[in-house]
């Protein structure tokens, strides 16, 4: 399996963008089948009907449906906590007001715990 991100997919599809012929040869060469999480999907369901249209949105179910992508299954970290930790680090905040328990379990660089509030 390869791990892969949105901007691929969408170029494998769109054959306006830049990178369209260097993804289309490099496919080739991937072990397949491709790997997403459903973030990635979205955003490359978002890109593909922007660019495409509903065709190119279809293109990408197709994909899915055949098999040759997949969505893996997320960890403990949903979308929303991992734009908090993310926020956090690129700002190095440390405090946090939330009731969500998990954020007793992430860490931040140097594995520094939230200070958590309430």
């Amino acid at each position: 399996m390869t791990l892969t991100d949105a901007g691929p997919l969408v170029a494998l599809l769109d054959r306006d963008e830049p990178d369209h012929a260097k993804c289309t040869e490099q496919l080739q060469s991937l072990s397949a089948p491709m790997l997403t999480t459903w973030p990635a999907f979205t955003e490359a369901m978002y890109l593909v009907g922007d660019g495409l249209g509903w065709r190119g949105q279809e293109a990408l179910w197709r994909i899915l449906r055949r098999g040759d992508l997949r969505l893996a299954e997320t960890g403990p970290m949903d979308l929303a906590d991992a734009s908090l930790v993310a926020v956090a680090e690129e700002r190095r905040l440390v405090q946090i007001f939330t009731l969500d328990r998990d954020f007793r379990i992430y860490r931040l660089p140097g594995r520094r715990s939230f200070v958590i509030v309430p």
